[in-house]
């Protein structure tokens, strides 16, 4: 087994194309197609987690947060970033980070801190835009089922819970085929109509050379026509943080102390309570204060996330409660979700979650 099928499949899951742009997911040390010996995941890669790799046998780190963040122009040592690299490749180790890709699907790092915390009905906060596209294409009837359905099992037509999700008009295509042509209905040099289905669905943007591949196979033309529109719909199936309701409502109180136990915090720094019951919630695990906005605007009762700095407490203005429960505790589960990911996919590598706390965060 080798490491590209380890990391192919994650960025199945969670493709990198998801990843905000200042973001640095994927593979950033080490060669894909060396053999997988194990796998480590950690929250952050550090020295120390290179050293309990090594120690373990895995030659894969996957880690949320990835060790380079921005451009090196030396790796000496000088900090903990720079030894990290330097331990990694003196050791033969990849590394690999599944970042904000992994924010933005909806079974990832959001939806397990969702679930930590009893939420359900959870949806994106902020759906992403400009995701979606639409495939038009034009069939001949007696193959409209077959490649209709290749190009739904490569992942179009999802709306929100549906799928299979089309459109299909009857019309008349005409072409001529000209000469080093093997048309597959029709005679060369002569004009040929032919009775075609339009058929239309809906895709994400990075299933695009997927839809297209499978449109391709099962098409019986040698050309096949087609044409494909960027929409300005949302897509509900990714974007930022997420939204949910508790299944009966609760003290802003008794919810703190839930948020506090749950992500086993050592403080909760939170904008005044408003004396009213908690039963809409939003959060965003990590930084996630420019997503304030998004949970005023649907009428969230808290918002959970961290690094709020102190002016970003007032922009609460009595309509919301901030609950900052730290950036590492609300990312904590992240390492279970890759195992549990992995673990359900292969079983025949050697997965490990990493022994060591980064936390750089400690409280008196």
């Amino acid at each position: 087994m080798k490491i590209k099928e380890i990391t192919d499949y994650l960025e199945k899951v969670a493709p990198l194309s998801l990843q905000e742009n200042y973001d640095n997911a994927g593979l950033i040390t080490g060669n894909k197609d060396e053999e997988l010996s194990g796998v480590l995941i950690t929250l952050d890669t550090t020295p120390e987690v290179i050293k309990e790799a090594v120690e373990k046998n895995a030659n894969l780190v996957i880690s949320h947060h990835p060790v380079i963040f921005r451009g090196l122009k030396k790796i000496t040592g000088k900090n903990y970033v720079e030894k990290t690299i330097i331990e990694a490749i003196k050791n033969n180790i990849a590394i690999y980070a599944a970042h904000t890709n992994l924010d933005n699907v909806s079974e990832g790092v959001n939806a397990i801190l969702c679930k930590k915390l009893g939420l359900k009905n959870c949806k994106p906060l902020m759906p992403s835009e400009n995701i979606l596209k639409k495939l038009v294409t034009f069939i001949p009837e007696e193959h409209l089922e077959k490649v209709s359905t290749e190009i739904f099992e490569a992942g179009a037509g999802h709306i929100g819970n549906y799928d299979n999700c089309g459109f299909n008009a009857e019309g008349i295509g005409t072409f001529k085929a000209g000469s080093g042509t093997n048309p597959f209905v029709g005679e060369k040099g002569k004009i040929h109509k032919e009775p075609e289905i339009r058929f239309e669905t809906i895709f994400p943007a990075y299933l695009q050379n997927k839809i297209l591949n499978a449109l391709f196979d099962a098409h019986p033309y040698e050309e096949v026509a087609y044409d494909i529109y960027t929409l300005d719909n949302t897509f509900e199936k990714t974007g930022a943080g997420m939204l949910g309701e508790l299944e009966t409502e609760i003290s802003e109180t008794e919810f703190l102390e839930k948020i506090k136990t749950t992500l086993k915090t050592g403080v909760i720094r939170h904008t005044r309570l408003l004396e009213k019951p908690i039963k809409k919630v939003a959060l965003c695990g990590g930084s996630g204060s420019f997503l304030l906005k998004n949970a005023i605007g649907q009428n969230a009762d808290i918002f959970i996330s961290s690094d709020f700095k102190y002016h970003e407490f007032f922009d609460a203005d009595d309509k919301i409660i901030i609950a900052d429960a730290g950036h590492f505790e609300t990312e904590q589960f992240t390492k279970d979700l890759i195992f549990d990911i992995l673990t359900k996919k292969f079983n025949n590598f050697a997965c490990f979650l990493s022994e060591i706390n980064t936390n750089p965060v400690n409280y008196l």
